[in-house]
């Protein structure tokens, strides 16, 4: 796919709704007593992969709609063993998430993955949930994962990383378990997993470092409006930061604090963001996010700031890469176990745009220059978030870019170049 550089981005637009948040109410609506229904459903390859696997479970979900369904639950222990694997594609937040659950129902569970998610580490959610009672066996620490569903009792747990797939797929175990479980987190990460449980109706015990549940006889969530995907929106929001003239507002955009790291950082290196209309949104924050074109210095990223915008981190550095002045990113090793190595894929690939970028073992050192990127060829390397920020830096361009491997952003955002033509075409009207 070519992406050419554009004059500016104006307008403004809508997002579908959060991945994270969309795969939970899913997950958390399976084992309600009764039905759930679901507004603002992000609807992509890696959440559909999400209700294959929960119907694969016995559980009925209509789809009134593309971002409408409504989940019938099973109860808390009503989840089947199907005879087959679960196929969770390439969604890492399904494997782990579903494993918490799985390990305090009646039977044995296989799930499996493609080739990207079962190169991911999944050993550091089997272990706390083996010592909770559950049987789980990795395939050398890896996809395909088998989890046999036990009584499990409850655990007070340190996360080794802080990862908010971990930590939820501790506190769903602790839904079955005997007492109460604590997750304790080095650093805080997303807690769409905890604002859910407690509207669905369990004893959550919230503390800045960490968060608790007790064993629940039920859960009822009823409906649940789902914000903007912050993620989603991310990749437009710095386009309109970076490209001169640009004038872009994302509206209804989830706003929680704990995935909102890269405003706080592009505010940080002068560009112009303004939010207008905070409400809530499904029990989470959220607004309309309008940014301005402006000229950034450089910044750094410290390791206390990385959860709240570690998928945003390769759109850091393309912004980075037009700023005035050095920037680094401290305590980003994570990205090295997603989809792709993200740190070496992103600074290869800028690099070859024209980016003065390298690799650190945990991050990256940026030097910016306040133009344009020349351009190039870009390979997504079959990652999402790759895909994005070359499309990104394909509009900021002096020469454009040809995007090898577009197809990616079917996993979070299928309709994201649709959305990306529409900013363009804005200047037409």
């Amino acid at each position: 796919m070519r992406i050419e550089p554009v004059p500016a981005l104006v307008g403004h637009v809508a997002v579908p709704g959060d991945k994270s948040i969309s795969h939970r109410a899913v997950l958390v609506g399976s084992i309600c007593e009764d039905k759930t229904l679901i507004s603002g459903f992000g609807r992509s390859a890696d959440t559909e992969a999400t209700l294959t696997a929960v119907r694969a479970l016995g559980v009925e979900i209509e789809e009134q709609d593309v971002d409408t369904l409504t989940v019938h639950g099973v109860g808390l222990r009503g989840l089947s063993a199907p005879a087959q694997a679960l196929d969770c594609g390439n969604a890492g937040t399904l494997m782990r998430l579903l494993s918490g659950i799985l390990a305090g129902q009646d039977g044995r569970f296989e799930l499996v993955g493609d080739e990207s998610l079962s190169a991911r580490p999944m050993e550091r959610v089997a272990e706390p949930l083996r010592r909770m009672g559950a049987q789980i066996e990795t395939t050398d620490g890896h996809a395909p994962l088998v989890v046999e569903g036990a009584l499990l009792t409850a655990i007070d747990y340190e996360l080794p990383v802080a990862s908010a797939q971990i930590k939820s797929a501790v506190l769903l175990a602790g839904l079955l378990a005997d007492g109460e479980t604590t997750v304790v987190e080095p650093l805080p990460t997303r807690d769409h997993t905890e604002r859910l449980l407690e509207r669905a109706g369990a004893a959550i015990t919230r503390r800045p470092q960490s968060v608790s549940v007790r064993g629940a006889e039920r859960l009822a969530l009823g409906e649940i409006e789902i914000p903007g995907d912050f993620s989603s929106a991310a990749p437009l929001l710095v386009a309109a930061a970076i490209v001169p003239g640009s004038a872009l507002t994302v509206h209804g955009v989830g706003l929680n604090p704990r995935r909102t790291g890269l405003v706080d950082v592009l505010e940080r290196m002068g560009a112009r963001v303004a939010v207008y209309n905070r409400r809530s949104i499904g029990g989470e924050p959220a607004g309309d996010i309008e940014m301005r074109s402006s000229e950034l210095v450089g910044t750094t990223v410290s390791a206390t700031e990385v959860p709240t915008l570690v998928d945003e981190l390769p759109l850091f550095a393309v912004a980075a890469c037009h700023a005035h002045g050095d920037s680094l990113v401290r305590g980003a090793a994570e990205l090295r176990l997603k989809e792709t190595d993200r740190i070496d894929a992103v600074a290869e690939e800028l690099r070859r745009l024209g980016g003065h970028i390298r690799a650190t073992a945990d991050g990256f050192r940026i030097r910016g220059v306040p133009a344009r990127l020349r351009g190039g060829i870009f390979d997504t390397r079959g990652d999402h978030r790759l895909a994005m920020l070359g499309a990104v830096a394909g509009v900021s361009s002096r020469e454009g870019v040809e995007l090898r491997g577009a197809e990616a952003v079917e996993t979070s955002f299928p309709g994201f170049f649709h959305l990306l033509e529409q900013v363009k075409k804005g200047l037409d009207g």
